[in-house]
């Protein structure tokens, strides 16, 4: 009888699995006291199969895990490296046409990518070689949106439940396993790995590290068994979309410019030196009694009484040209403050 090793070569693996496909599922049932048929009703609720879609079952056995995700009238494509494993499989589930069985190696399946609606994997994950490239081929071959399931083994949380179960696994399990399975040796491989596999949170860690997202994992049986889902993001066809605001933010802005331009039009006060075309018009005499009015500042205001050229009321404008060019500045100031504010929403509202 062989057994493999944690080397997990897939040679020493399929032969063990050959040897012990004729009364697996029975081992199974066995083994698991009963609970293999509660943790396959979750996989496949996790999975939530529909009609029409079609899910890739990784190490599939001889696909009573396939049987339960065709139920709903999705197609199944079973796949497994062992041959023993497929032909039992073949000849139990030859009157179900939603299944198709193939032989394939899980860290280099023979698909195209973005193939299937979901891929799941029970009690399998563990066997392979490197997890992580097994875990990347089901990214690659998922859909964009698709659900990968992961049932396997995992490492109680409670203190008590991992010594009980550790206990199981030494002592309890090889008994059954004698009485059981053909191949008895086989599931000292099987004590071995689950003690070698990590928790929870790393295998979550290795999904995500995958690709996957929204990962998350629920705990079967104290946490003996845990169930990971994860999804490969949608395509991002509408990075488009993002675009637009940017696209429109120039726009949006050009609104606060315009008026901001029309108080810098107003050059024309700039063009006011009329008011000194009306000091010129008057008389040179009398512009020089304008210019003695900073001098006359320190007299009193007797020159200019006698400079009652009250004329100089366009001089009045000269406050009005001076009030309204500094109120022309400060709305072109306050106009594109104004619209950074507004752009500076417009960004936070995309985030």
């Amino acid at each position: 009888m062989s057994k493999a090793d944690l080397s997990k070569q897939p040679a020493q693996v399929a032969a063990m699995f050959d040897q012990v496909s004729t009364r697996y599922d029975r081992t199974n049932n066995v083994l698991s006291v009963g609970n293999a048929a509660l943790w396959r009703v979750a996989t496949t609720r996790a999975v939530a199969p529909r009609a029409g879609e079609t899910i890739l079952d990784v190490a599939a056995g001889t696909g009573t895990s396939s049987a339960s995700l065709a139920r709903n009238g999705a197609s199944v494509v079973a796949a497994d490296f062992s041959a023993g494993m497929i032909d039992v499989g073949r000849q139990r589930q030859s009157g179900n046409p939603f299944i198709r069985f193939v032989q394939a190696d899980a860290m280099d399946l023979p698909f195209d990518d973005d193939t299937f609606d979901a891929v799941t994997i029970s009690f399998g994950l563990r066997n392979i070689v490197d997890p992580k490239k097994a875990l990347a081929e089901f990214f690659r071959v998922v859909k964009p949106g698709g659900r990968v399931v992961v049932c396997e083994f995992s490492q109680p949380p409670l203190a008590p439940v991992r010594a009980g179960y550790s206990a199981y696994l030494k002592f309890g399990m090889p008994m059954l396993a004698r009485v059981a399975s053909s191949n008895p040796a086989a599931y000292e491989y099987l004590m071995e790995s689950i003690q070698a596999w990590p928790d929870q949170r790393a295998l979550a860690g290795w999904m995500r590290e995958a690709g996957f997202e929204r990962v998350a994992y629920r705990n079967l049986t104290a946490g003996i068994v845990a169930l990971h889902r994860g999804f490969k993001p949608e395509r991002q066809a509408a990075p488009v979309a993002p675009v637009e605001p940017v696209a429109a933010t120039p726009a949006v802005n050009a609104q606060p410019e315009a008026p901001a331009e029309k108080p810098a039009a107003p050059t024309k006060p700039k063009a006011a030196p009329k008011p000194k075309a009306a000091a010129t018009k008057a008389k040179p005499a009398a512009a020089k009694p304008a210019a003695a009015k900073p001098a006359a500042a320190k007299p009193a205001a007797p020159k200019p009484a006698a400079a009652k050229p009250t004329t100089p009321k366009p001089a009045a404008p000269k406050p009005k040209r001076s009030t309204s060019a500094g109120s022309a500045s400060r709305p072109a100031s306050a106009g594109p403050a104004g619209s950074e504010e507004s752009a500076s929403t417009i960004p936070s509202e995309g985030e």
